[in-house]
This record gives C-alpha cells, structure tokens and sequence, in this order.
C-alpha cells in the first residue's frame, strides 16, 4: 500500500455514534445480508492466517491517535467478551508513516510484558482525555514510567529485535490486507470491512461475524 498521510475525515469512521446501540450477536449478523464489495471486500491475494488450527482469525486495525479508534474501544472490548470461541481476535496497530511507529512500539511492548490488560485503555484515555502527547520515545518512556511499569524492563523491550519483528509483521499485515483507515478490522487472511464500507463500526462486527462463519464453511 502506497503510504499516506491519515486523514480522519475520509479514511476513518465516526465510530461513537455506534456505540449507542446493542451489540452484534450472531441473530443480528444473520438477519442482514451483507454483499461483497459493499460491505467487506475479498482479499485478491489471502494471507496466510495467524490463528490456531480451528480458529478463525480476526483482527482489529488501529491507531492509538485516533478519535475514532477510542470511541470503538469500549464496544469492541464488549463484542471480544461475548464473540464466539473459535475467533481468535487481536489488534494490530498500524503506520501509515514513520511516525507512527512509536506507538506500534508502545503497543507490542506492553503486550510483550504482559502489560496490556492494565495499560492499553489508559494509553487511549491520556490521549484523548488528559491530552497527553504520547508520539515520540521520550513522551512514552515518560508516562510509562508513572504507570507503575518497570521502565528499564520497558525500553530495553521497546528497542528489542522482537518488537522490530512484530512492527514488521504489523506492516506486512497492514499492506495485506489494504488498510486504508482506522478502525477497521480483517477476517481469516480473505476479508476486510471498516465503517465507510459497512456504514458504521456496529455493523462492521455483525459482518465480521457473518464473515467468520463464512470461514468456517472453508
């Protein structure tokens, strides 16, 4: 994918305005009819999945700057909770130039320590809420280390050769499957949706689950 500079205002959704309604279940996804090239596109060249053998790969792109992505945080957490068993979901953030790479690092950093769980929500709330700028190294090494994290354990993890590799992989991914905005999500190395395509992010994961099962059926 030829880089770009990321514009909220084409290439992204306004996702909060999704967050008022109930979430997709499968009776939901069901009840639509969601058609190629509208509402999800087939991947020309599939990606060889990532998931466990029975598992149906998932994945959510964002962006840690993005307005949109943080509006979509909550619900997402919420569909992950009750989706079905065999999705193997994770989020992999994206770059769409080199200046977004700090936080890629932040991201893979804190899911290589085990620290997501309890951090990753707070990077999007001093983001969004307390305006913190949070897009170079030492803006992160900084907060990081009010956040209770072992900062040395963090910034020799942060420069590691495991966290290029997964930068890497992210980008690979990114180009795969065409990303061309946040937040948008991909299924089983064949299919990518976002809000523009599907109308919003609600619908965005009722067609992720119509497009599991699609998987699932081979």
């Amino acid at each position: 994918m030829k880089r770009r500079e990321f514009s909220l205002s084409t290439a992204s959704v306004v996702a909060a305005s999704a967050l008022t309604l109930p979430l997709a279940t499968p009776a939901m996804a069901q009840a639509r009819q969601f058609k190629e090239g509208k509402d999800y596109t087939r991947l020309a060249k599939p990606l060889t999945p990532d998931a466990p053998a029975g598992k149906v790969d998932v994945i959510e792109f964002f962006w840690y700057s993005c307005s949109h992505c943080n509006a979509f945080e909550p619900a997402l957490e919420s569909w992950i909770k009750a989706a079905p068993k065999d999705l193997s979901i994770r989020r992999i953030p994206v770059a769409f130039n080199a200046s977004f790479v700090p936080q890629q690092k932040l991201y893979f950093t804190l899911e290589g320590m085990g620290k997501l769980d309890t951090v990753h929500g707070k990077v999007f709330r001093a983001i969004h809420v307390e305006k913190q700028k949070l897009a170079k190294d030492d803006e992160i090494f900084a907060w990081v280390a009010q956040q209770g994290v072992d900062i040395a354990k963090f910034k020799e993890m942060y420069s590691s050769f495991t966290v290029a590799s997964h930068v890497r992989r992210a980008t690979a991914l990114q180009e795969g499957y065409g990303v061309e905005g946040v937040p948008s999500m991909g299924v089983a190395g064949r299919f990518y949706t976002d809000g523009t395509m599907a109308g919003s992010m609600q619908t965005v994961l009722q067609v992720v689950e119509h497009l599991a099962g699609v998987a699932r059926k081979g």
